[in-house]
C-alpha cells in the first residue's frame, strides 16, 4: 500500500500566522489557502510593492513605515501671534512682543504719542522743581501735560486692545480701525480707571491710616521717648507693608477689567465684576506674570535709557556721570533734561505695546481656560475644521467682535 503524500511545510504557531513558536501542522485532508503561512505585514510596513494592505492610510491615522504614536494631541491651531489653547508664561511674552514686532506701523506710532507727552511733562515739571523756580505758568503747564498725558495713555491702552485682540486671529488694523471700535468706549474706560483708582488707594488708607493714628496716640511721633517712637515706626512700617500687599491684590483681581470693557462692550461695574470672576482660582498666576512683565520691560526701558543718562551728565555741571547720580547742590541744565526725555521717550515707545499686549492676552487666556474662548477664535479666524468663515462681513464699528461670557457679542 503506497503511503499517503507528505503535507506541506507549515509556517505558524498556534493557529496564528506569521506567530513564533512551535509549529502546528494542518490537518490531513485540508489545503490551507494561498498564502497561508506567509508572514502578513504589520501595522506601519508596506506589503510587497509598497503599497499598504487595504489601500492609502487613511487621515488621522500614521503614515506607512512610522510607528503610531498612541497618545500624540495634534498641534493647536495658530492664526495669530498665540497658539489657541491655554497659553504658558513665555507664549504670553512672546505673543506681546510679537504683536509689538508684526504690527508696528500701527503700535509704536500710538506709543510714541504718549511717550513724548508723558516725557514732556517729567522735563517740564523737574525742571521746575531742581532749578526752584517760581513760575507759575511752567508748574501749571507741567501738570497740565501730566494730565494729557494720561488721557492719552487711557486713549492709547483702548486702541493696543484692539490692536493685540485682532492680532490673536492674525489680522491688522490700522489706526483708523482701532479708533472707530474704541471710540465708543473711551468714556468707560475713562470711569473704570478712575473707579479702579479709588478703590484700590481706598483699600490702602483704610489700612495705613488707622496705624498712622494709633501711632500718634502712642505719642511716639515727636516725643522724647525712645520705646514709644520705636513702636509707632514698626507699627506704621507693618501697615504701610499690608496696605502695598491689600492694594496689589485689588489691582490683580480688577486687572482684568479693561480688556473686558473693551472687547466684550461692558459696562464700568459688570467689567469688574467680569473681571474679578475671571481671576479667582487664578490671582497668583496672573500676579507673577504681571510681575515679571513689569521686571522685563523696566529692565529694557533702563538698558534703552542708560546710554542717554551718561550722556545728560556730559553735556551738563558735574561731570560724565551726573546723569545717574545727580548732585543736588548743582542741577542739570535743561539740555541735560532733555537727553534724558529722549532717552525715556525711546524705552516708553517700545515697552509700552509689551505691556498692554500682556494684559490683553492674559485675558484671552483665562477666557481659554475658563470659557473655550479658543473655539470662537478659531471660528473667527476662518479655519474650516472649526467651521468659521470670520469677521469679515463686520463694520468697522463692530469691533472687535469678542463674545460675552454666554456667548453674546
Amino acid at each position: 500500500m503506497t503511503p499517503p503524500p507528505a503535507a506541506p511545510p507549515y509556517s505558524g504557531s498556534y493557529g496564528v500566522p506569521g506567530g513564533a513558536g512551535a509549529p502546528v501542522p494542518p490537518q490531513r485532508g485540508w489545503n490551507p489557502p494561498p498564502g497561508w503561512g506567509q508572514q502578513q505585514p504589520q501595522w506601519g510596513q508596506p506589503q510587497r510593492g509598497g503599497q499598504p494592505q487595504g489601500g492609502q492610510p487613511q487621515w488621522g491615522q500614521p503614515q506607512w513605515g512610522q510607528q503610531p504614536q498612541w497618545g500624540m494631541r495634534p498641534p493647536s491651531p495658530k492664526p495669530g501671534v498665540i497658539p489657541l489653547r491655554p497659553l504658558a508664561v513665555g507664549e504670553i511674552l512672546d505673543g506681546s512682543i510679537a504683536t509689538a514686532r508684526q504690527h508696528w506701523r500701527t503700535v509704536l506710532p500710538l506709543s510714541l504719542i504718549v511717550a513724548v507727552l508723558s516725557q514732556s511733562a517729567v522735563t517740564t515739571l523737574n525742571w521746575v522743581q531742581l532749578n526752584g523756580s517760581a513760575n507759575i505758568a511752567a508748574l501749571v503747564g507741567g501738570l497740565a501735560g501730566a494730565l494729557i498725558s494720561a488721557v492719552a495713555g487711557l486713549v492709547v491702552t483702548a486702541l493696543l486692545t484692539i490692536v493685540v485682540s485682532k492680532a490673536t486671529i492674525g489680522e491688522s488694523v490700522s489706526v483708523g480701525t482701532a479708533w472707530q471700535a474704541a471710540r465708543g468706549q473711551l468714556w468707560k474706560l475713562v470711569g473704570l480707571t478712575l473707579m479702579i483708582t479709588l478703590i484700590v488707594v481706598g483699600v490702602m488708607a483704610a489700612v495705613i491710616v488707622p496705624c498712622v493714628l494709633v501711632g500718634i496716640a502712642m505719642g511716639g511721633l515727636g516725643s522724647d521717648d525712645s520705646g514709644a517712637g520705636a513702636g509707632a515706626a514698626v507699627l506704621i512700617f507693618f501697615g504701610f507693608m499690608a496696605a502695598i500687599a491689600l492694594g496689589a491684590w485689588m489691582y490683580v483681581r480688577l486687572s482684568l477689567a479693561a480688556p473686558a470693557l473693551m472687547l466684550e462692550r461692558q459696562g464700568v461695574f459688570e467689567a469688574m465684576r467680569r473681571s474679578r470672576r475671571l481671576v479667582r482660582g487664578s490671582w497668583w498666576r496672573i500676579f507673577g506674570i504681571n510681575l515679571l512683565g513689569l521686571l522685563l520691560t523696566g529692565i529694557l526701558a533702563g538698558v534703552i535709557a542708560l546710554p542717554f543718562r551718561l550722556l545728560s551728565g556730559g553735556s551738563g555741571a558735574g561731570g560724565p556721570l551726573a546723569g545717574l547720580v545727580p548732585d543736588p547742590n548743582n542741577p542739570p541744565s535743561l539740555a541735560s533734561l532733555v537727553i534724558v526725555a529722549i532717552g525715556g521717550v525711546l524705552g516708553a515707545t517700545l515697552t509700552t505695546p509689551i505691556k498692554s499686549g500682556i494684559s490683553v492676552l492674559l485675558y484671552v487666556d483665562q477666557r481659554i481656560r475658563r470659557e473655550a474662548l479658543d473655539l470662537e477664535l478659531a471660528r473667527a479666524a476662518g479655519l474650516p475644521e472649526y467651521g468659521g468663515s470670520g469677521w469679515a462681513g463686520q463694520q468697522p464699528g463692530q469691533y472687535p467682535p469678542y463674545p460675552g461670557p454666554h456667548g453674546a457679542a
